[in-house]
């Protein structure tokens, strides 16, 4: 029996949109993964070059610090005074004195001088945003390490011999670690560091990512052979075509619900302003040792009329390129100190911290405004913690040192945010002026299963103190992580092993319960005592 002309119409019409779409979603999901990749391996890219700006800051704050207490020369007690520095910083093997055009005049370990093949001149040094430090490539017959010079006067200078180990670079997927591998060089093209588990000579079909250092003269590259690529993360594939011919069946009312929508997502952005959708969630900062609660921070949540709460990360950076974060702020701050304006008059320790994007800190009337809504909230200034995000980068570091320090004069506390995998180096936390530093979360994940991500948190909080800052680990959520937190030096956190991010009114509840748990405690030991 024969189909009628039109049956079969429709089905060829069926077919052949699905073929359509099917043959889109084939390089719809090899473009997907293919850019989860290049955006992966471009992070993991960063994490290498920022891993290798820490070991420089490292050994030029151990060089700042000797620079200190001049007179240097080579007699016993100054010689023991630099191998003391060398015993307690262990990414540092040497630490040599040495003429204004590089030679050297002694080392802490005169024996080490043996282990040099070769040694370059002044000229061959290779200079960093900061004109009196210098990097350069030190051969030694046991490998190659990375030389750090620091001038201290016009005759002499002193320089650091720095080991960059395999844990800078051993940072790639399991899947990936025997067919790619890790560079580290100068400026000039020189290696100074190199991880993979096979010979340059056996890869083929690379593909590399690179990234240059804006303060030093250094490039982190990672190859990656393509026949690995992929096969890795390719998982996505078949859920991806599924997708495409999922959207070929509703294609066109996809298209008539976008052509409605002409004024987007800004417009929704206006709108919940308008109608205050806008709120304030609040996650615990606590003391790692005890867990005694001493501030929060000040989160920002979209709640829908119909109740839907749209995540941070699908509007904070909308708001933030449009414009809209500063009325935000200003928004999510008011209501913020309204909520929690019997907390902060009762507890003067207590401290709120908020969110502020580098544009709206620099912007004109910044402190003036922000002035006026703290001051008429009637809530200290000394109180108010202001974390200072890094998704833009601060152009222009002098104008934000200027700001930070008319607002710490005036009682306020500034943190960077993110610190670790932002655009922060540790010299521009040292240029900043801020308070505290937050350890992002991505080192808190590994902090019990990788030795070098321990070892990167420690240096972070040595260097803090250093520079008398408080350091405040983001994202704890274990036991574990707490421990090892606390042996890095670490002595506040945030996170959900305390409690998520929650609406004031739970808020709230839970730092009544806590009090009442910590008095009912209190009330025991001193029962104990007087028994």
């Amino acid at each position: 029996m024969k189909l009628p002309w039109p049956s079969l119409t429709q089905l060829a019409m069926v077919a052949a949109s699905l073929v359509a779409f099917a043959t889109g979603g084939h390089f719809a999901a090899k473009a997907v993964i293919e850019g989860q990749q290049a955006k992966q391996l471009e992070e993991l890219t960063d994490v290498a070059l920022r891993r290798s700006e820490v070991a420089v800051d490292f050994g030029a704050a151990t060089l700042d610090e000797l620079a200190k207490r001049r007179p240097l020369n080579c007699d016993p007690a100054s010689l023991q005074a630099v191998r003391l520095q060398v015993y307690q910083r262990s990414a540092v093997k040497d630490i040599r004195l040495v003429n204004h055009d590089g030679s050297i005049i002694c080392s802490a370990y005169s024996e080490t001088l043996e282990f040099d093949n070769g040694w370059v001149d002044r000229p061959e040094m290779l200079h960093s945003s900061d004109k009196h430090l210098l990097l350069f490539r030190v051969d030694q017959f046991s490998g190659i390490a990375l030389g750090v010079l620091r001038d201290i006067d016009e005759r002499s200078s002193l320089i650091a011999i720095l080991g960059i180990n395999s844990y800078v670079f051993d940072i790639m997927p399991a899947e990936l670690r025997a067919h790619s591998e890790v560079l580290l060089e100068l400026k000039n093209g020189v290696d100074v560091g190199r991880f993979s588990l096979k010979r340059h000579d056996e890869f083929s079909q690379l593909v590399s990512f690179d990234n240059l250092s804006i303060r030093y003269p250094l490039h982190a590259t990672i190859r990656v052979e393509r026949s690995a690529l992929q096969q890795w993360n390719s998982a996505a594939y078949w859920p991806t075509m599924m997708i495409a011919l999922g959207l070929g069946a509703i294609f066109g009312l996809l298209l008539t619900m976008a052509t409605a929508r002409m004024e987007g997502p800004v417009a929704d952005i206006d709108r919940g302003l308008a109608r205050r959708e806008f709120t304030p969630f609040y996650q615990p900062t606590f003391d790692l040792r005890t867990g005694a609660i001493l501030g929060c921070e000040v989160l920002a949540r979209w709640l829908r009329e119909d109740g839907t709460i749209i995540p941070p990360m699908s509007f904070i950076p909308l708001a933030e390129s449009s414009g809209r974060i500063e009325p935000m702020t200003w928004h999510i701050l008011a209501t913020a100190l309204k909520e929690l304006y019997p907390r902060l008059r009762e507890d003067k320790q207590f401290k709120m911290s908020i969110n502020v994007a580098p544009g709206h800190l620099l912007s004109d009337g910044f402190i003036e405004a922000l002035r006026r809504v703290v001051g008429g909230a009637k809530i200290s200034a000394r109180q108010i913690v202001l974390e200072v995000t890094e998704r833009n980068e601060l152009r222009d570091l002098n104008r934000a040192a200027a700001v930070v320090k008319d607002l710490r004069e005036l009682g306020f506390r500034v943190a960077m945010d993110d610190v670790g995998v932002g655009h922060s180096g540790l010299s521009q936390m040292k240029g900043l002026g801020a308070n505290t530093i937050k350890i992002d979360k991505f080192f808190v994940d590994t902090i019990t299963e990788d030795g070098s991500t321990a070892t990167i948190v420690e240096t972070l909080a040595r260097l803090a103190r250093d520079l008398h800052m408080t350091v405040v680990a983001e994202g704890v959520e274990t036991v574990e992580q707490v421990q090892a937190l606390i042996a890095c030096g670490v002595e506040e956190g945030q996170g959900y092993i305390i409690s998520p991010p929650l609406p004031f009114a739970k808020f709230d509840e839970l730092l009544e319960i806590r009090k009442s748990r910590e008095f009912a405690e209190a009330i025991i030991r001193q029962a104990a005592m007087v028994a």
